[in-house]
């Protein structure tokens, strides 16, 4: 449960966000040593951690979890090269629109129900560092789409989806 940052360091000390953890997600590299990226709790967070040896004899037990972790793999692989579309070529509406509905669909409990009301695990900085805009950008955009009655912003972190069809009109502009 909760939600947790991927980030790497710059040589000059700064922090990228490289990806956001939610539940269900795996972290980590099976059948490899090490990962590149340092892993942080955005939110009260509970994991379930395994020994990378014991992970390794279970799964060579049970072929089929090595094919689900083979689609889980290809599955992120994909989201990732939609989110460098994302990135590369909408704009900051759209980039913002597509987080809020990235995060409802992932806050959401294994129902797959995507979620109407949640708490945002990132701070506004951080949001425009996953998306490669200012904060005064990401700011701009969320009181927007306020004003225009697809979401509400009822505290900080807190949003609301008032018009799903509206917000999946605004990310999907281009």
């Amino acid at each position: 449960s909760g939600a947790l940052k991927l980030s790497t360091s710059s040589s000059d000390g700064r922090e990228q966000i490289v990806g956001v953890v939610y539940p269900a997600d795996f972290i980590g590299r099976p059948f490899g040593k090490t990962s590149p990226h340092s892993v942080t709790a955005l939110t009260d967070a509970r994991l379930c951690v395994f020994p990378r040896s014991a992970f390794d004899g279970f799964s060579r037990e049970h072929p089929d979890l090595e094919h689900q972790l083979l689609r889980r793999t290809l599955d992120e692989l994909d989201r990732a090269r939609e989110w460098m579309r994302l990135l590369g070529r909408a704009s900051a509406r759209e980039k913002v629109a597509t987080f809020i509905l990235d995060m409802a669909q992932r806050l959401a409990p294994c129902s797959g129900k995507p979620l109407d009301q949640f708490d945002l695990p990132l701070s506004r900085q951080q949001m425009a560092d996953v998306l490669g805009l200012t904060i005064e950008t990401v700011c701009r955009q969320l009181t927007a789409m306020k004003r225009a009655g697809v979401i509400d912003l009822p505290s900080r972190r807190a949003v609301e989806i008032r018009d799903r069809e509206g917000l999946e009109d605004l990310a999907q502009a281009t």
